[in-house]
This record gives structure tokens, sequence and C-alpha cells, in this order.
């Protein structure tokens, strides 16, 4: 009983802890383009601004926030998707080895640890 709860606990913490690489990387894209800035952009009224600076951080997150199932990493599947670390990243290119390349993104939900809940919550960082 006593390494079911230990277990149980490990998993929690390690399901908690897998979306800090994510927020990390987040962060400095959101404070750095206001606050350290020299450029003409910072003399532009700020409604104008903060418009302009939204639509370039929203492209540049939306770059780097898709991940290619068919040739990403287990780090890259770790940092993009949120609930997926490491472990279930090299899971995911287990899958891909054994079985070939995905054909459409939804096959992802038949790979063992992702399931349904947490495809839906990542099918938009997702492409082929």
């Amino acid at each position: 009983m006593k390494k079911l709860g230990i277990t149980s606990l490990s998993l929690a913490l390690a399901l908690g802890l897998s979306t800090l690489p994510v927020m990390l990387q987040a962060a400095p894209t959101a404070v750095n383009p206001v606050a350290t800035t020299t450029s003409p952009v910072a003399q532009v009224p700020a409604s104008k601004a903060g418009t302009s600076m939204a639509k370039k951080e929203h492209a540049i997150t939306t770059d780097e926030a898709t991940v290619n199932i068919n040739t990403a990493s287990a780090e890259d599947f770790a940092r993009v998707m949120n609930g997926v670390g490491l472990k279930k990243g090299q899971a995911i290119i287990s899958y891909r080895e054994e079985l070939g390349q995905f054909t459409a993104i939804e096959q992802l939900q038949e790979v063992p640890g992702i399931g349904a809940a947490l495809f839906e919550r990542n099918k938009d960082r997702l492409k082929l």
C-alpha cells in the first residue's frame, strides 16, 4: 500500500513539473520586449504598441508552439506539449519507430499514456 501511495505521489509530481519548461520558455518572450527594448517601437503610443507587440509575439509563439509528430524528439514533445514529459515523448517516438510514421494527428491517441484528454489539450500544438 505504501508503494502505491509513493508511486502515485511521484507520478503526480512528475506530471506537475513536466509543464515547467514550457512556462519558463514562455515568460521571457512576454517580459523582454516591453522591459528591455529601446527601439522606436517603444515610442509608439501604448494603444498601438500593445497591439503590434501582441501580433509579433503571437506569430513567434505560434511557430515555436507546434511540433511535428513524425520528426520531433522527446525533448521537443516535452517542451511543446502540455502534460508530456520526456518519458511520454519517448513513448511517442517508440510507437512511431515500431509502427511507422503517423498519417493523422488523431493516431497519437493510440500511444500508451496519451489519452483523449491529453490529446484534446494539445491538438492545436501538433502537426504532421
